[in-house]
């Protein structure tokens, strides 16, 4: 009967017992990751093998790394090289305090013609100046010229002169080891400042990699099997996405070295919009102004490369006709021998369109067949 009495406790193993977590009510729940693919941003359209995505991601960023630091270190290598001279002048430097074996030979022919070539001056300044001399031996003549002075201004003009003495005698007098001290502060002072603003640096530095909205190079969930999207921030003086990707594609075709192990395609996006016929003819202007100017010397010859990925709801031929009547008219299609390819990639909702040159002849920008 005791134990009738006792209170029940709640089991709190139990699965069906334990508190319910329901969603916030009207808000926007936040989920962890990437951010999903969207309009209106640049970057890098990339393949890769399916569920190797996660690492394609990081070593497509290190490599894109690798390459614009390898374009700008060049531009500023090519900028050192034109400020150096093509003959340096190699000058003879002599002091006049060292103990070489030409101020020796110097000293031993003064010595050897020395009395000769004094008395010869002495002759000539005396035959020249015979008559400056006079005048200044003179006294009747130097009372002339002399003009009358107070004696209270003479009196103040010997005490300024001695007082200029004694300032530079105290001057000369200083020991050395006082400017040594002074000059050992002073450079202590420069180095403590310099070693500030490099720990300033640094953690500014710091900050920006630990805030991802700040990152040159970011990963973008794309939402399909096999495919990564790498985001560029780009920054005054960087290249362009279309730039990095055919450096990088010569460079690979040039050594045949293998920059990657998850990589397969590599494609610039210049733009991104919507995946809409209206969307697209609209957004593609300024980059086909861009890579295709109406006032050209010659007409450029193109083609555009078509590939959609879960989207199966847009006419392949209604998008390829709106890419290429945005081109303008001294342009012409050539399918075969193109000069510049416009890649345009729907991947669901959204369509990344990108411009390169020679497509075909690069393996179609697969770096594993470039570097195989």
């Amino acid at each position: 009967m005791a134990s009738e009495n006792q209170p029940k406790t709640a089991n709190t193993n139990d699965p069906k017992k334990r508190k319910r977590c329901y969603l916030p009510h009207n808000k926007a729940v936040k989920k962890k990751g990437p951010s999903p693919l969207r309009p209106g941003i640049q970057g890098f359209f990339i393949t890769c093998d399916g569920g190797r995505e996660h690492q394609a991601s990081h070593e497509a960023i290190n490599v894109i790394d690798t390459i614009l630091e390898e374009l700008i270190d060049g531009k500023d290598s090519r900028a050192n090289i034109t400020v150096i001279p093509e003959k340096p002048a190699n000058k003879k430097i002599k002091f006049s305090y060292s103990d070489s074996s030409d101020n020796e030979e110097d000293d031993d022919n003064v010595d050897e013609n020395g009395a000769e070539n004094q008395s010869e001056k002495v002759a000539e300044e005396v035959a020249n100046n015979g008559s400056t001399l006079e005048e200044n031996t003179d006294p009747a003549k130097k009372d002339d010229k002399l003009p009358e002075v107070g004696s209270g201004q003479v009196a103040d003009g010997c005490e300024e002169v001695d007082k200029q003495a004694d300032d530079k005698s105290k001057e000369n007098e200083e020991p050395i080891e006082k400017k040594q001290c002074s000059d050992t502060k002073k450079l202590e002072s420069i180095n403590h400042t310099a070693e500030l603003s490099v720990d300033k640096l640094i953690e500014a530095e710091l900050k920006e990699l630990g805030d991802k909205s700040k990152r040159r190079f970011s990963k973008i969930d794309t939402g399909c099997n096999g495919v990564v999207f790498v985001l560029m921030r780009r920054r005054d003086g960087d290249p362009s996405p279309g730039e990095l990707v055919q450096h990088m594609m010569e460079s690979a075709s040039a050594t045949k070295k293998h920059m990657s192990r998850f990589l397969l395609r590599v494609l610039p996006v210049e733009l991104s919009c919507y995946a809409s016929e209206e969307e697209i003819s609209k957004a593609i202007k300024p980059v086909i102004e861009q890579y295709f100017p109406v006032t050209a010397e010659a007409p450029i010859k193109f083609a555009v490369q078509y590939d959609a990925r879960a989207n199966s709801g847009i006419e392949r031929m209604k998008i390829i006709d709106a890419v290429a009547k945005a081109v303008p008219e001294p342009h012409k299609v050539d399918l075969k021998n193109p000069q510049k390819t416009i890649i345009v990639q729907i991947v669901k909702t959204v369509c990344l369109v990108g411009i390169v040159e020679k497509y075909k002849e690069l393996a179609k920008f697969n770096l594993r067949q470039l570097t195989s």
